[in-house]
């Protein structure tokens, strides 16, 4: 970590913690006030001021395998990003969760985490026994052809499907991508997608794709447009 002068931004100090180059530019831990936030190549990704919808993004995707009435003992999930930790703490609180892989492309996120001021959001929840960090991109991840089956893919990469902060991402909200996903997915499994923004051209993308069950689930914020968990499933 690397000590910096604050700046000051409205009312608050924001200090720049921690400034990296990882393999697709440049990353950056800031502190605002209380808060932490992250910053790629110069645009917000996250910070931990909230949360709601990281947790909605796992709890909608146990919902939905819980609404079937599918008898699955300790379903299997991926969380697509580590970000600030919200997701995958919350999914280490639900005991009902079995194998539990985090795929985090950034060395330095999971550092933070792991060493840094992050962890304190995240609780620790990399070292629980059930979960797997997998160093690596997503999208080179899901298109192993020997890849593993999942009953959830939880997804928070970049803004979501209408906004990417990195170009490559944006294959995996496109008709090639969410056919990987489908097929990374059992048979019923749930797939959760975190957006910063509606989408219903997203929305016909994944029925297109093959997806049933289509639904969006919305969480106000203070500003701007609601925050959105897409939920599609495979049906066969």
């Amino acid at each position: 970590m690397t000590a910096a002068l604050p700046e000051r931004d409205g009312h608050e100090a924001v200090v720049t913690l921690d400034r990296r180059e990882g393999p697709f530019g440049e990353v950056v831990l800031r502190q605002r006030g209380r808060h932490y936030e992250i910053i790629a190549n110069g645009c917000f990704l996250m910070d931990t001021a909230d949360g709601r919808s990281e947790r909605l993004l796992i709890q909608a995707a146990l919902d939905e395998l819980d609404r079937t009435g599918a008898d699955v003992v300790a379903p299997s999930v991926l969380i697509g990003g580590l970000g600030v930790g919200f997701s995958l703490a919350y999914a280490v609180a639900e005991p009902r969760w079995g194998r539990i892989a985090i795929v985090e492309r950034e060395s330095a996120i999971i550092d933070w985490h792991r060493n840094g001021p992050l962890g304190g959001f995240s609780g620790g929840a990399l070292d629980d026994e059930r979960v797997a960090v997998i160093h690596t991109d997503l999208l080179e991840y899901l298109a192993a052809s020997d890849g593993e089956r999942f009953h959830a893919l939880c997804l928070d990469i970049d803004n979501g499907p209408d906004w990417t902060v990195t170009d490559s991402n944006s294959g995996l909200y496109g008709a090639d991508g969410l056919t990987v996903l489908w097929h990374r997915l059992q048979p019923g499994g749930v797939l959760a997608v975190w957006s910063a923004q509606p989408s219903s051209d997203f929305e016909e993308a994944l029925r297109a794709a093959g997806f049933t069950d289509v639904v969006s689930r919305e969480v106000p914020v203070s500003r701007g447009v609601p925050d959105v968990v897409h939920l599609a499933r495979r049906s066969g």
